[in-house]
């Protein structure tokens, strides 16, 4: 991507964020129902401190920051880059207003194409590597808003509606069905010059043996069966901690689902509606992927297993582009424009559905570093290497994540309890 390109997707990505927002009322802004959830306007603040810490401070010598006190309360957790105010306590702050924090974007906008529009050159590199990170991240953020935004508003009994948008019709529904991978080695993570965050790198070998993969994500249906089978009332389908997690948060089905009088409903970022039993299963933990898996005699796919399949498809799907923000079900027609179905048809295992976008699917590989690992340098280092630990891996992307923010190589990662998130499953098996 020419320099040229890279300034215009910055000013796209930053124009889709406050976008985003624009069905917000200023009442909303404030909004954090859990301490893993951030107020709309603290996202907004933190990714423009991000281009402000990490580009402007250092590399615009004639930048003055709008107020120094937002280092502090729009740092998320960068131990190296100063102090930061505790992230449970974000939805406390009604100042700055909103109107200050648009102000705060726009005093970085302008700061960062006047030095984008003469770079210096000994450090255009570097400004272009950290500019190219920073787009990444407000894509995340983006994500992270609309997950936060459904969260803060499920907890209104009024059920209040983010959006209102008739879903277009799926026919036909596609059925589960199973591709077999044969047993070899493969090469996972990423390389190449294009971007990546360093947990995709360095690219590696390694074995897989023999599997086979659900051919689409499993649905509300099929999960309503285990349910209705005592599924979280079987103590030998849980994982330890798992058990303890749903006994003491009074689990009985995923987050978002609810009871009125004897049927299932479901809130999502249009509101309440029916469950729609065709949709994939939304907002599991792993704990309740790894159970449903067990119930159904299967296992969840490995990372490696996933990445390897997922290479052969082309990047298709349900996405924020969609303009949607909801999962739909598997359909044997996906509607592609003509240049993804060209790029699909060019791809092995085509009937091999919702690799990417709709939901996060999570593996069952803890998040580690893989041989040879190595960090950004300096306080980047802290953005995705101190978090291998306790935490599990989901592949693919979701119907909130930007369809050209993701490829395969792309590591997600979460707590194994964590559920707010747009995750689901896939189901894996090996041959014996």
């Amino acid at each position: 991507m020419n320099d040229a390109a890279l300034i215009e997707r910055y000013q796209t990505v930053r124009a889709r964020t406050e976008a985003l927002c624009a069905p917000l009322q200023i009442e909303d802004y404030c909004l954090q129902a859990m301490e893993n959830a951030s107020p709309p306007k603290w996202h907004l603040a933190h990714v423009s401190w991000f281009f402000e810490t990490f580009i402007l401070v250092p590399y615009a010598k004639q930048y003055r920051m709008l107020r120094e006190e937002y280092a502090h309360l729009f740092n998320s957790y960068y131990e190296t880059a100063g102090t930061f105010f505790p992230r449970p306590q974000r939805g406390m702050l009604s100042r700055p207003t909103v109107d200050e924090v648009y102000r705060y974007r726009r005093h970085v906008d302008a700061a960062m194409l006047d030095l984008l529009a003469q770079s210096p050159a000994q450090h255009s590199a570097d400004i272009r590597q950290r500019l190219q990170l920073g787009i990444e991240h407000e894509i995340q953020h983006q994500e992270l808003l609309l997950m936060d935004t459904r969260y803060n508003f499920s907890i209104n009994p009024l059920h209040p509606a983010y959006h209102k948008i008739e879903l277009p019709p799926v026919a036909p529904i596609a059925k589960m069905g199973w591709q077999e991978f044969a047993a070899g080695i493969v090469e996972i993570g990423h390389d190449g010059d294009a971007f990546a965050y360093d947990n995709e790198r360095p690219q590696h070998k390694t074995y897989v043996q023999d599997f086979r993969l659900g051919t689409r994500l499993v649905n509300n249906a099929e999960y309503l069966a285990f349910i209705e089978d005592g599924g979280y009332d079987r103590v030998e389908l849980w994982l330890s901690d798992g058990w303890r997690t749903i006994k003491e948060q009074y689990w009985q089905a995923p987050l978002y689902w609810f009871k009125q009088d004897r049927d299932w409903m479901h809130f999502d970022l249009t509101g309440a509606h029916a469950l729609r039993l065709d949709e994939p299963v939304s907002h599991l933990s792993y704990y309740e992927a790894d159970a449903y898996a067990r119930w159904a005699g299967k296992r969840l796919p490995t990372e490696a297993e996933w990445e390897h399949a997922a290479s052969t498809q082309a990047i298709a799907g349900n996405f924020l582009d969609s303009g949607l923000y909801v999962p739909r079900p598997a359909s044997l027609s996906p509607t592609l424009s003509h240049g993804e179905r060209e790029q699909t048809n060019r791809y092995a295992n085509p009937m091999i559905l919702q690799f990417y976008g709709d939901l996060w699917e999570w593996t069952r590989s803890a998040y580690l570093p893989y041989p040879g690992f190595r960090p950004l340098p300096g306080t980047l280092g802290e953005y995705n290497g101190k978090f291998m630990c306790d935490q599990m891996v989901l592949r693919g992307g979701c119907c909130a994540t930007a369809q050209d923010h993701v490829r395969a190589s792309y590591r997600n990662f979460f707590r194994a309890a964590d559920r707010w998130m747009f995750s689901g499953l896939r189901l894996a098996e090996d041959i014996a």
